[in-house]
């Protein structure tokens, strides 16, 4: 990631910063909209759920400019999906369903190079959590 992408991933994450309850039901309605074989690994009420969802996209944006210091959470939080019965093949429809509530969220703030910043962010992370929790082999496909 480029040191501008990661500007524009921080200032984009700010502007939804402040309707983050409605910005991670958006994700969750998607996902499982999407994804509806995922929702057996979600508890019935994601209130706490949702939380924990901003909470970590808040750490994770706000770490980008030191990558190697949110490392290891992304890594721990990877091997623990594994419990959970997260899968390789989750994390691009994961990743679709973020794009997607980021897109609806920011409106006309969400620009070509904002879903170029987006998209490489999340490509950066969900590749480093898929070797974490299941390998370098897994992360390459």
């Amino acid at each position: 990631m480029t040191p501008s992408q990661i500007e524009l991933v921080q200032d984009s994450f700010a502007k939804v910063a402040p309707i983050s309850d409605q910005a991670a039901t958006i994700f969750y309605d998607r996902l499982f909209e999407v994804a509806p074989q995922v929702r057996a690994m979600f508890p019935d009420d994601l209130t706490e759920q949702r939380k924990k969802l901003m909470a970590t996209l808040a750490v994770v944006v706000n770490g980008l400019t030191n990558l190697p210091a949110i490392l290891p959470a992304a890594s721990a939080l990877a091997k623990r999906h594994v419990g959970y019965g997260a899968k390789p093949e989750h994390y691009p429809v994961v990743g679709s369903a973020l794009l997607w509530t980021l897109e609806k969220g920011l409106g006309d703030a969400w620009t070509d190079d904002v879903a170029q910043a987006w998209t490489a962010a999340y490509g950066t992370l969900s590749g480093y959590m898929i070797s974490e929790a299941y390998g370098k082999a897994q992360a390459a496909e």
